[in-house]
């Protein structure tokens, strides 16, 4: 059984790779579009600076989660800030046209314990004894 290749709209991963991140554009949805038209050269400076971050092993940091994933990103490891720390995230091919925001989240998970005394009424009156 033959592994099914990933294609974007019909482009292959080395197809996508060849293309500018202007023609990537084209493929992408109306709102990524836009944002990546207005936005193109933050972009392109970002893959220049975390290329050359990549060469001198240091990891690359961003606070930037509104950049769009182009298909230059795929394979590196970003840590982008959620507010309060930074999460480690690898770029994978599904993650195209994504922001980076999608994928470090700001609010946690909601756990819910046991309820607190007060809560119901047959907690008050274990309180009072």
């Amino acid at each position: 059984m033959q592994k099914k290749q990933f294609t974007f709209k019909g482009k292959t991963l080395e197809e996508l790779k060849t293309l500018d991140v202007r023609e990537f554009a084209r493929l992408l949805k109306s709102r990524q579009r836009r944002t990546v038209l207005r936005n193109f050269q933050e972009i392109e400076e970002f893959i220049n600076r975390s290329k050359k971050k990549i060469g001198n092993n240091k990891p690359i940091k961003t606070h930037k989660r509104d950049l769009v994933i182009v298909p230059e990103m795929i394979g590196m490891k970003i840590q982008i800030y959620n507010g309060r720390n930074f999460v480690s995230v690898e770029i994978i091919k599904e993650m195209l046209g994504h922001k980076f925001g999608e994928f470090a989240l700001t609010r946690g998970r909601v756990k819910h314990g046991s309820v607190g005394v007060g809560a119901t009424k047959g907690s008050k009156a274990k309180a009072k004894k």
